[in-house]
C-alpha cells in the first residue's frame, strides 16, 4: 500500500553507505558515512545467508538512521493531533516498514562501487553526495543528509527527490481521505506488515 521508499533509492542509500571506497574532503558527515559504510560492507559483502545478513544489518540501521525523526517528519501535522499511544504505535510500525524496505533488498546488490563526491551544508545537516556504480546498470546519484549528535542519516535523496518528503505526501494524502484518523493509518501499516510476512 505505502511505498516507504522506492526500492532503487532506498537500497541505493544503504549500499552507498555499505560500499564507500572514496571520500570527499574530511568532515564529520563523510567520516560517519565511511565508518557506517565499512560496518555495513562487512555484512553485505559477506558470504552469509540473506537471513543472517538481515539480522546483522538491523542493529546498524537502528543505530545509524534516525528512524523516529524520519517517521515523525513523515506524519507531518498529524503528529500534533495524534495521542501519545497513537504516536508510539505509529513509530513502532514505521520502524518495521522502513527496515523491511531496506533489508528486503540487501541480497540484490553485488559488485557495487561507490565514491563520495562532495559534501554541502544544508539546514537539515550535511548533504553527502555519492555516485553508485552497479555492473550493467546506470550510475545512481544518491545524497544522504547527515545530522544530529551523534550523527545519523536524517533523510535520503534518490532519483532527485527527498524520500521523507515523498512519504510525508503519501501519508498526508491518506490521512486527508480518512479524516485525519491516525488509527486508520496505523491499521494500514499493520496490514502492510502482515502482507509482508
Amino acid at each position: 500500500m505505502f511505498n516507504v521508499f522506492s526500492r532503487r533509492a532506498a537500497l541505493g542509500a544503504v549500499v552507498s553507505l555499505a560500499v564507500a571506497t572514496g571520500a570527499a574532503h574530511a568532515s564529520t558527515a563523510t567520516d560517519f558515512v565511511n565508518s557506517f559504510g565499512s560496518r555495513l560492507a562487512a555484512v553485505v559483502n559477506s558470504g552469509k545467508s540473506l537471513d543472517e545478513k538481515k539480522k546483522e544489518v538491523l542493529p546498524l540501521l537502528k543505530d545509524n538512521v534516525d528512524i523516529t525523526g524520519i517517521g515523525r517528519y513523515c506524519l507531518g501535522k498529524y503528529w500534533r493531533t495524534a495521542t501519545p499511544a497513537q504516536r508510539d504505535k505509529y513509530i513502532s510500525l514505521f520502524d518495521q516498514v522502513l527496515v523491511n524496505t531496506i533489508t528486503d533488498q540487501i541480497g540484490n546488490y553485488k559488485g557495487v562501487s561507490f565514491r563520495v563526491t562532495t559534501t554541502t551544508t544544508t539546514p537539515d545537516g550535511e548533504r553527502v553526495n555519492a555516485l553508485i556504480d552497479r555492473p550493467g546498470q546506470p550510475e545512481v546519484n544518491m545524497q544522504l543528509i547527515i545530522g544530529g549528535n551523534p550523527p545519523k542519516v536524517v533523510d535520503m535523496y534518490g532519483e532527485g527527490a527527498s524520500l521523507r518528503m515523498n512519504q510525508r505526501s503519501d501519508y498526508s494524502s491518506y490521512l486527508a481521505r480518512h479524516n485525519g484518523d491516525v488509527d486508520a493509518l496505523n491499521a494500514a501499516l499493520e496490514r502492510q506488515l502482515n502482507h509482508h510476512q
